[in-house]
């Protein structure tokens, strides 16, 4: 009898356990499904401050300048205000070569007799997990090197994406900090990490995939603090519906409109590719819903905010409809 009791007991709370596991992704999901309710008004939308990432063959010799006559006229009429052009990326010592970009003064050339309001900047990074070691002082001199090159070959600026960026990475402050003097009047931006959206997500992602999936919010602000830019690459959620993304893209305009002042800029990544990995991501994010989650956060704010904008990624996997999207859904909503 006390034992049949004592097995009674331990299934109650393996049962109890199991429940409350279920429940708290089920209230995460509620919590991002209410996120993307309502009706974004009618000034939430691009206001010329939006981006756009575009890929190696710009500057390895692959596009010519009819190509870039033909991203003119894609570009002419929208809220594009800066491209981050892929010239690395950097080797796991942090050199970058000039081979790495040998066509990059032709195409700044090209660019600007086409489109000299739209800035260009390189983008530059590499795999930081088994790859570059950016807490090497020897390795980041090697980084600086490279953005030096990079910015006398004529480039408007400096975009840094080095993944996974642990939050609290202090070799990765340090390195915004000394690039600031390399660009000069330039612009220096960021792609980041998302951040992490209610308490307890940071830790139950980085164990289920062994890295930081999200930062802490004051870990972003200090990097907000040494950059003109910040994107937020709030694609690849793992979500698997448009409705739990779109609020995904809520809270992280939510959060990051409050951490990001005024006089910076701050873009939400919008997914103009298809190729996710996992089917469900491929139906779930798209530029309109990545869009419509942005207005909501815009909205939902208060104040106007003249340097938020979509960055869209990437020029080489972007269909018509997702341009169709950015136009619908953010350009004239």
């Amino acid at each position: 009898m006390t034992r049949r009791i004592t097995v009674r007991r331990v299934l109650r709370l393996l049962a109890g356990a199991v429940a409350a596991l279920l429940a708290i992704p089920a209230m995460t999901a509620v919590f991002f499904w209410l996120e993307f309710t309502g009706t974004p008004g009618p000034g939430a939308r691009s206001t010329g401050h939006d981006a756009l990432w575009l890929g190696h063959a710009w500057v390895d010799g692959r596009r010519s300048e009819a190509d870039v006559k033909a991203m003119a006229v894609r570009l002419r009429g929208t809220g594009i205000k800066d491209v981050y052009v892929h010239a690395g990326p950097f080797k796991f010592s942090g050199e970058l070569p000039a081979s790495k970009y040998p066509n990059a003064k032709n195409f700044l050339k090209w660019w600007k007799a086409e489109l000299p309001q739209v800035r260009v900047s390189a983008w530059l990074g590499q795999k930081v997990d088994y790859g570059l070691d950016l807490g090497d002082p020897a390795s980041r001199q090697r980084v600086l090197d490279g953005a030096r090159d990079i910015m006398a070959a004529g480039f408007d600026g400096v975009h840094y994406n080095f993944e996974p960026i642990t939050s609290g990475d202090a070799g990765f402050l340090d390195l915004l900090e000394r690039t600031r003097p390399l660009v000069g009047d330039g612009v220096l931006s960021t792609s980041t990490p998302q951040i992490e959206p209610l308490p307890l997500m940071r830790p139950v992602a980085r164990a289920a995939i062994d890295h930081d999936k999200y930062w802490l919010r004051d870990y972003f602000r200090e990097v907000v603090d040494r950059v003109d830019q910040v994107a937020i690459m709030t694609y690849d959620s793992f979500l698997p519906l448009e409705s739990l993304y779109g609020g995904h893209v809520v809270r992280q305009g939510t959060l990051a409109l409050d951490l990001v002042p005024e006089g910076k800029t701050l873009l939400i990544g919008a997914p103009a590719y298809h190729d996710h990995g996992v089917p469900w991501l491929d139906a779930a994010e798209s530029v309109a819903v990545a869009a419509e989650g942005a207005r909501l956060a815009l909205s939902g704010h208060g104040t106007p905010r003249e340097r938020f904008g979509l960055a869209l990624y990437v020029d080489f996997a972007a269909t018509e409809e997702d341009w169709a999207e950015y136009t619908r859904f953010w350009y004239r909503p």
